[in-house]
């Protein structure tokens, strides 16, 4: 859902917070891993932080996603690991 919220636009950490029954240090959690993955680009003005997605990496994703699904029934290379 936070993707979701993002898809319109950027949006400040407290706006996304109004719109979830979580605490703040969860959604930071769950930002931090957004940002991280890429996905998410945060901007710091002031005391506050806004978020905004990264619409590259999504549509990168999304190719990666599309070459998956359409490669469902091809076969593939399984590699013989160890762990």
């Amino acid at each position: 859902m936070i993707v979701d919220m993002l898809s319109c636009g950027e949006l400040c950490a407290c706006t996304i917070l109004e719109a979830f029954s979580l605490s703040q240090p969860t959604l930071s959690h769950h930002m931090k891993i957004l940002c991280r993955s890429g996905l998410v680009i945060p901007r710091k003005d002031g005391k506050w932080t806004y978020y905004s997605l990264n619409r590259e990496k999504f549509s990168e994703l999304i190719s990666f996603i599309d070459n998956i699904s359409t490669d469902a029934g091809k076969e593939r290379i399984y590699f013989d690991t160890k762990c």
